[in-house]
């Protein structure tokens, strides 16, 4: 499951929370994080095994449930928020973390528009269901807040990343309009990670020891790879009331690496 750091003090505790993709990689930490400082926390995810094995590891079923979820399907979102409204008779967080990666390195003239198609349904698409099926609900709660989560791939590229990196740039766009149309009533803010490292926070069948070189560390001004709990703790903050002046924001936990030149 990973090192995890159990924090004391809960911010208005029983609140819920419903994080997308929850349960494996940076959505696990995040939900196991506001398990932790009180909330109620709703798991979607597409992979019910992982889904078990994570409310097997977590405990605490009182108050942590899982929910089966496609966000790329209307009816899967629709069908998600219900099944969290009514585990738990409310919701005033929602973690848009649910996302898939590539196709990395298939140049623009050979990639097939299916796969532009998977990709942005899935990444970008997905956030704007979950936030438009979730906002009826979070609109009664006083302190109600989304949490998305890109990418700095929305701010920087590899070569042949198109549909990753405009999906992600689609997420930070989406952030500062719904905190524009959904304020003040919900407040909206986005997390774009750098390289954070998921192998021990993945479904047993996929968990792995991270390995990462000297090189690797010293990419990162703060000298090491990042961890989900780097990015879950960010979250939690952007959730709770203590960021009652926060909307429309993106931020950037990657370690400095976007802000280090490189010269060859």
């Amino acid at each position: 499951m990973g090192p995890r750091k159990h924090r004391a003090g809960a911010f208005r505790s029983g609140r819920t929370a419903l994080v997308t993709g929850g349960a494996q990689g940076i959505g696990k930490a995040i939900a196991l994080c506001l398990l932790d400082t009180g909330w109620n926390v709703v798991i979607g995810d597409i992979d019910r095994q992982a889904g078990r094995e994570c409310m097997e590891e977590a405990g605490r079923p009182e108050r942590l449930a899982f929910e089966p979820l496609d966000v790329s399907d209307e009816r899967s979102v629709r069908a998600c928020v219900a099944a969290a409204v009514k585990r738990f008779g409310g919701l005033a967080g929602l973690v848009c973390n649910a996302g898939i990666g590539g196709p990395f390195g298939k140049p623009v003239e050979s990639l097939p528009l299916s796969d532009w198609h998977r990709v942005i349904n899935t990444n970008l698409t997905g956030c704007f269901l979950c936030a438009r099926a979730a906002l009826p609900h979070l609109r009664k709660h006083s302190g109600a807040a989304i949490v998305t989560i890109a990418s700095t791939r929305a701010l920087q590229s590899e070569a042949n990343t198109e549909p990753y990196s405009a999906s992600k740039g689609g997420i930070v766009a989406l952030t500062h309009a719904l905190a524009v149309s959904c304020g003040p009533a919900v407040r909206v803010n986005c997390i774009s990670p750098g390289w954070i490292e998921t192998c021990e926070w993945k479904k047993r069948s996929r968990r792995a020891r991270p390995h990462h070189t000297d090189q690797d560390r010293a990419q990162h001004p703060v000298g090491r790879v990042g961890v989900p709990d780097d990015i879950a703790s960010l979250a939690e903050y952007l959730l709770s009331d203590r960021a009652g002046f926060v909307t429309g924001q993106n931020f950037v936990v990657d370690g400095g690496m976007t802000k280090k030149m490189i010269y060859v």
